[in-house]
């Protein structure tokens, strides 16, 4: 049976479970959920289905909490999970799609830059067939040429030495069939660089463009130290190649090395020896250096996130947990003669 006509064994005694689940993680968004709720709940309203609305507060310093806690009291499909501290978005995600119950999941920030109103088209993709739809960023005119620059650098690299191709200017804004939603749940290692995990799971995916609109309010949390690391996990939780770089790089360094000694004994053979200057020996000596010390960052990288996987700690502590209150189930009923009307029930 497909996925999209069923309940999977894990869900399938629970008589009120979802049809779709939304995932949003929080970290000092205070100002921006009243907005986020009132037009998610707009969308998923018109759209006649059973939903639940899954809010990750991620060690947040502001009202976040208190906001949603209010939010909930209003519309009890909304949950509310809280991470004891600040675990970073990658985990958030992935204490999310824990708990999320329904056939088909859709992750999205509550900063309002991609829009709730495409959750519709995403669903339509979904039950066509797709495992996996993602909304693809149409215009990026809205940021800077090195941002654009360093992500299409980024995804360029990924795509020509990691084991899978990332789709290129693809966010974590997605629907997820509980089949990929099951299959990332087995994957459990603490640098998780969600993008890359998306793809290594496979399944049929299909990108929708979408036009990212400037944060309804707040600011972003993603500086360039950020985004910086960010990329390190990624290209080191599924590419090799710094490794394979380094040890390119040793080679061709050994290569000079061998061809200035070479130069430097047969100098001396033929011309004498007048001891060589100051300044070019520092050179060589430094440039070495710089090569072996960088070499052994590369390698302390990959040997870090090892030691780190051994530990076998869990992904994140849960503070507090309130499940979502699904709303009923929309089902259309026709009548002979009559146009079809959606009926709760």
């Amino acid at each position: 049976m497909s996925a999209r006509s069923t309940l999977p064994p894990r869900l399938a005694a629970d008589p009120l479970a979802p049809t779709l689940s939304v995932v949003v993680p929080a970290y000092n968004e205070a100002a921006s959920l009243p907005a986020f709720h009132a037009r998610l709940r707009a969308v998923l309203d018109a759209s006649l289905e059973r939903w639940e609305c899954l809010i990750v507060d991620d060690g947040s310093t502001d009202a976040t909490v208190a906001v949603a806690e209010t939010l909930r009291e209003d519309d009890p499909r909304l949950g509310l999970l809280v991470l004891s501290r600040n675990f970073g978005k990658e985990i958030a995600l992935t204490a999310g799609l824990d708990r999320a119950r329904g056939q088909a999941v859709v992750l999205i920030d509550a900063d309002l830059q991609d829009p709730p109103e495409l959750i519709p088209e995403m669903l339509a993709a979904w039950r066509a067939g797709a495992d996996m739809v993602y909304a693809r960023r149409a215009d990026r005119r809205s940021d800077g040429w090195a941002k654009r620059l360093s992500s299409a650098a980024f995804y360029a690299l990924m795509r020509r030495f990691g084991p899978v191709a990332l789709p290129a200017q693809a966010g974590d804004f997605r629907l997820l069939g509980r089949n990929v939603v099951d299959a990332l749940l087995e994957l459990r290692e603490h640098h998780r660089f969600m993008k890359g995990l998306y793809a290594w799971v496979g399944f049929r995916a299909q990108a929708i463009p979408c036009v990212r609109a400037p944060r309804v309010a707040g600011r972003t949390k993603w500086n360039w130290w950020k985004l910086w690391n960010l990329a390190l996990e990624g290209i080191t939780g599924f590419s090799v190649f710094p490794l394979k770089l380094a040890s390119y790089l040793g080679l061709v360094v050994a290569g000079f090395a061998a061809l200035f000694g070479g130069q430097l004994v047969l100098r001396t053979l033929l011309f004498g020896n007048k001891v060589a200057g100051y300044p070019s020996l520092m050179a060589v000596v430094l440039f070495l250096g710089g090569v072996q010390l960088m070499t052994l960052g590369v390698i302390g990288e990959y040997l870090g996130r090892v030691f780190n996987e051994t530990k076998h700690r869990p992904l994140y502590v849960v503070a507090r947990y309130a499940a979502a209150a699904p709303g009923p189930v929309a089902r259309v009923r026709a009548a002979p003669g009559r146009v079809r009307t959606p009926v709760a029930v």
